[in-house]
């Protein structure tokens, strides 16, 4: 326990001020969702509760693309905890590969842990949390909420996705829409339905309230 609440220290100051969503409470969220997945999957705990708090410690998307910072801080915050090499390697692999954005490099064979706490952040991604999440986001960079006349750019590289500028709307259907067939876990998928059903709902009344049609 020791481990873990020095881990949330952690987190919590490096996240302080971040974008909302992916500040604290969405690591919190991520962490409860990997050990509920935990529960009836089984895996190892304490690499599933690590690499679900340092998950986020530094999103490339807030530091100007860069994919390595993260893997810095983690190391060099587990081996000064001094957390044994195999335990931190196996870390750093999910943190490494856990992406959307990378799902195409992702190795295959991936090690369940990893599909875990990659549940638990898919799952954070969509349904009602997932809504916020997106427009939020998509107010934090001033895209548009939506545009009739822009289309969806399905099946973008990683470079794509990267540099993608469209908008909110566009982002259900680019990503969020997506990932309930992405899940790894039965208990995720089971968890996924509801929220993709509800992400499909909300769709048809913004479409219908932006048309004036209901």
């Amino acid at each position: 326990m020791e481990l873990i609440n020095k881990t949330i220290e952690l987190v919590k100051e490096k996240l302080e001020g971040t974008e909302s969503g992916h500040d604290w409470f969405h690591i919190e969220r991520v962490w409860r969702l990997s050990l509920k997945i935990q529960e009836k999957e089984g895996g190892d705990k304490l690499i599933i509760e690590l690499a679900a708090l340092l998950h986020d410690i530094a999103d490339p998307k807030f530091h100007n693309g860069d994919e390595t910072i993260a893997s810095k801080i983690v190391n060099e915050f587990l081996t000064e905890q001094k957390v044994d090499s195999e335990t931190i390697e196996k870390v750093l692999f999910i943190i490494e590969n856990m992406s959307f954005k990378n799902r195409n490099d992702a190795p295959e064979n991936l090690p369940l842990e990893l599909k875990i706490v990659q549940d638990a952040d898919r799952l954070d991604a969509i349904g009602a949390i997932g809504i916020a999440r997106t427009f939020n986001f998509g107010g934090y960079k001033n895209n548009l909420m939506y545009h009739p006349d822009i289309e969806p750019k399905l099946n973008q590289t990683k470079e794509e996705y990267k540099k993608s500028n469209g908008t909110t709307i566009n982002h259900f259907y680019e990503k969020l829409l997506l990932l309930k067939d992405l899940l790894n876990t039965k208990t995720a998928k089971e968890i996924a339905k509801h929220r993709h059903q509800f992400m499909l709902q909300f769709l048809d009344e913004f479409y219908k309230e932006w048309n004036v049609t209901f």
